[in-house]
C-alpha cells in the first residue's frame, strides 16, 4: 500500500506543478496585464511604466519562479484593486467558501446515498422513477437558473429564508441545496448500481440462505461494499463544488473565495487570480489524493500488499 501512496503523492504534485505553470501562462498570453491595468486612455508611457514596476518586462519563466517561490512561502502578493496582501484577501473569504463546500457534501451525501439504496432495493418501482429523474434533472439544470428559482419562490414570495448574504445559518440553507443538487445525481446513480451488483452477488444470497435478516444484509454487508467507490466519489465532488462555488456565490452574494474570484477576473486583479486558480486547484487534487489513499485503505488486496 505505502508504494501506491507514494506513487498517488508524486503524481499529485507533478498535477500541482502543471497547473501553476499553466495558469500562470494563459494569464499572460491572454494579452498585456500592463495595458490591461492601465486601462484604454493609458499613455504608452504610462504603460511602459506599470510593465516596468510590476516587473511584466522580464522573461516569463523567470517571473513564474518568482511567483511560484513567494507562493510556496504563503506570499501571493498585493492585490491591484483591493490594495492588500492576496493571502489576506483570501483567508477572510476561505472560510464561507468551506462552510458551504462541507454543508453541500454533506446534504448531497445524506439525500442521494438513502435514494439510491432504496432505489436499488426496488427496482422499476416509483422510487427508482424519482430518484432516476432527479438524477436527470440535476445533471440537466444549471446551477444559477436553480438558484434564481429558490430566491424567487422561498425568499421573495414565501419569505421563508433571507436571499443572500452569509451573516446567520439561514443563509446558507437555499446556496446549500443548490450546491449539493449538483453532486447528488452522480452519488445517487453510483450507490444505485453498487447496490444492485452486490446485492445480485453469491454471498448475499448465502447470507439469507443462513437466515440473516434484511436489515443485517443490507447494511452491514451489501452497503458497507458498494459505499466504497462512492466514498471516493464525494471527496473528488467536494473538490470540485469547492472550485465551482463561484456561480452559487455569486447568485446568493455570498462573499467567500468564489465570489471572490469572480470580483478579481472582473477587475483584472492577476495576483489574486493566480493565487484562487492555485488554491481552488490544490482542493481538487488533495480531495482526489486523499480520494485515492481511502479507497487503498478500504480495498483488502491493497492493504496486504
Amino acid at each position: 500500500m505505502l508504494p501506491y501512496i507514494l506513487k498517488r503523492l508524486g503524481l499529485a504534485l507533478l498535477v500541482a506543478f502543471t497547473v501553476s505553470f499553466i495558469s500562470f501562462s494563459l494569464l499572460f498570453l491572454s494579452g498585456d496585464p500592463a495595458a490591461a491595468l492601465a486601462g484604454e486612455t493609458a499613455s504608452g508611457e504610462d504603460i511602459e511604466a506599470l510593465r516596468h514596476l510590476y516587473g511584466f518586462d522580464r522573461p516569463m519563466l523567470v517571473q513564474y519562479g518568482d511567483w511560484l517561490w513567494q507562493a510556496l512561502q504563503g506570499n501571493f502578493g498585493e492585490s491591484y484593486y483591493f490594495k492588500l496582501p492576496v493571502s489576506t484577501l483570501i483567508g477572510d473569504r476561505l472560510s464561507v467558501t468551506m462552510i458551504l463546500g462541507v454543508c453541500g457534501i454533506t446534504f448531497a451525501l445524506l439525500t442521494a446515498v438513502p435514494l439510491g439504496v432504496v432505489a436499488a432495493i426496488r427496482p422499476n418501482s416509483i422510487i427508482d422513477r424519482l430518484a432516476l429523474f432527479l438524477s436527470v434533472a440535476g445533471q440537466a439544470m444549471p446551477s444559477f437558473w436553480f438558484g434564481l428559482i429558490l430566491i424567487v419562490v422561498f425568499g421573495i414570495q414565501l419569505g421563508w429564508l433571507p436571499p443572500s448574504g452569509a451573516s446567520t445559518w439561514r443563509h446558507f440553507i437555499m446556496p446549500t441545496i443548490v450546491l449539493g443538487y449538483y453532486a447528488m445525481p452522480a452519488i445517487m446513480r453510483l450507490t444505485r448500481a453498487g447496490m444492485l451488483e452486490v446485492l445480485n452477488s453469491d454471498y448475499i444470497r448465502t447470507a439469507r440462505a443462513k437466515g440473516a435478516g434484511e436489515g443485517r444484509v443490507l447494511f452491514k454487508h451489501a452497503l458497507r461494499n458498494a459505499i466504497i467507490p462512492v466514498v471516493s466519489l464525494a471527496a473528488v465532488q467536494m473538490g470540485f463544488m469547492l472550485g465551482g462555488s463561484i456561480v452559487v456565490e455569486s447568485v446568493f452574494a455570498l462573499h467567500g473565495a468564489g465570489y471572490l474570484a469572480w470580483e478579481s477576473i472582473a477587475r483584472n486583479d492577476l495576483p489574486t487570480v493566480q493565487a484562487l486558480i492555485l488554491i481552488f486547484s490544490m482542493f481538487y487534487i488533495i480531495f482526489t489524493f486523499l480520494a485515492d489513499v481511502l479507497n487503498a485503505w478500504l480495498d483488502p488486496r491493497m492493504r496486504s500488499s
